[in-house]
């Protein structure tokens, strides 16, 4: 048995956790820069924003239909995030977080009666973090995360499922008669694995539902489309395919990539960001217990705007692997004087670590310098658990300049709210 507790439209409930007065409004959370949509509430969805929509095509909403518009504030959703998944491990012995917001938990050999504990669980999570979520209980992973669509769309639109499926839906409870008129109802969009393109070929062929979809020959499916598309059928089948992914496999790449909140046209910011980017990603990499073999550093313009075109990168090979920032920031920053050029209005860079190994992996050789083979891993454990415990960029190379606040190269975010749980100058005062 499985259950998913998934955070409703979690990037907007975090803010509402601090400003109840966004409650019962229409809220979109905007992308870096305040580009576009990534997160909408419902009433936002009732007005038909669609998610992605650019934010200058909706701005004139917030006059009409009174919308607000945010900033990402992704330090205060990793932290919300964190509290929530905590909460969340309650329901079972084992837990795989499959996203920010989402988590699978195993419910093996849990006894009583799983939908009221899913209850408790839920309104612990409400009443402790803030935030509402819906979670899904089945005997597979696809169906628990069908399950999962289910309470939201049963809470959201009552009426579209039965009431007491709201919330916390326990498909594995239900009578095999009430569970195909439940299948019979949802269309197969709505399954976990099932693509835009698949969808449309599926609906060709008479199959509209998901109980029709259960009900179809596995070998049959894996002839007329994949191997993917029948472990799908035989887990809504209910044969578990899909084990509970408690430690996830480490990355293969790591990348930090960001757009300029203004062009930038020398190289001395560019410098600063590219040393930035690999000191995160670095912090990525040790984290997984990885070394990179390679760094890759890359700038552009925009493919928007007038102007020069610019769009050039390059590989930078470590002499050894490493996972220490300050090689990593080096190898970057040669890398970007190498490509940089005068005349461009970079609006984009990045960095990527390539060629990922096992931290285990030693590599023995003679020393070709004095001080810079020395082993500095306690230093970068040190570095991270400091800039973990007082937040990102508290400790951090010289090279990627000064504070956020004044960094020329930094995101536009005119409408972030204050980070109110990593903060201390941040933490919202009750008073009396």
């Amino acid at each position: 048995m499985y259950a998913l507790v998934d955070g409703n439209n979690f990037y907007v409930s975090c803010e509402r956790v601090f400003r109840p007065s966004l409650n019962g409004r229409p809220v979109v959370v905007l992308s870096n820069n305040d580009g576009c949509a990534i997160a909408r509430s419902n009433e936002a969805k009732a007005l038909g924003i669609a998610m992605g929509a650019p934010w200058f095509e909706i701005k004139h909403m917030e006059f009409g239909d009174g919308l607000v518009g945010l900033s990402a504030n992704f330090v205060l959703y990793g932290d919300m995030s964190d509290r929530m998944h905590s909460l969340a491990a309650g329901l079972g012995p084992t837990q795989e977080i499959y996203s920010i917001d989402e988590s699978f938990i195993g419910l093996h050999g849990v006894r009583g009666d799983l939908t009221k504990r899913a209850r408790a669980v839920r309104d612990r999570i409400n009443q402790w973090t803030g935030i509402p979520c819906g979670i899904g209980i089945a005997r597979t992973k696809t169906l628990a995360k069908l399950a999962n669509h289910i309470a939201k769309t049963a809470e959201r639109k009552p009426g579209s499922y039965p009431a007491d499926l709201a919330t916390v839906c326990n498909l594995a409870a239900l009578p095999a008669s009430d569970l195909d008129a439940v299948l019979g109802t949802t269309l197969v969009e709505e399954v976990w694995g099932v693509g835009r393109k698949i969808a449309a070929q599926l609906h060709e062929g008479d199959i509209h539902t998901v109980l029709d979809l259960v009900r179809m020959d596995p070998a049959t499916v894996r002839r007329r489309w994949s191997v993917v598309l029948e472990r799908t059928v035989r887990e809504l089948q209910g044969m578990p395919c899909i084990e509970l992914d408690d430690a996830p496999s480490p990355k293969k790449e790591i990348a930090c990539t960001r757009s300029f909140g203004k062009p930038i046209t020398d190289l001395g910011p560019l410098l600063q960001a590219v040393s930035e980017f690999a000191s995160r990603a670095g912090e990525k990499l040790r984290k997984q217990g990885s070394l990179a073999s390679e760094v890759l550093v890359f700038a552009h313009t925009s493919p928007f705007r007038p102007g020069p075109r610019f769009n050039k990168s390059v590989v930078v090979p470590l002499r050894r692997p490493t996972a220490d920032t300050g090689d990593l920031v080096l190898a970057a920053t040669h890398g970007i004087r190498r490509i940089y050029a005068e005349g461009y209005d970079l609006i984009k860079a990045g960095v990527m670590l390539l060629d990922l190994v096992p931290g285990s992996v030693l590599q023995h050789e003679l020393d070709l310098e004095d001080d810079d083979c020395a082993d500095r891993s306690k230093l970068m454990t040190a570095m991270d658990a400091i800039n973990g415990r007082y937040g990102k960029g508290t400790v951090h190379v010289a090279s990627t300049g000064a504070t956020e606040k004044v960094r020329e190269w930094g995101m536009r975010q005119e409408r972030r709210t204050p980070q109110y749980t990593t903060r201390w100058e941040d933490v919202p005062v009750a008073r009396a």
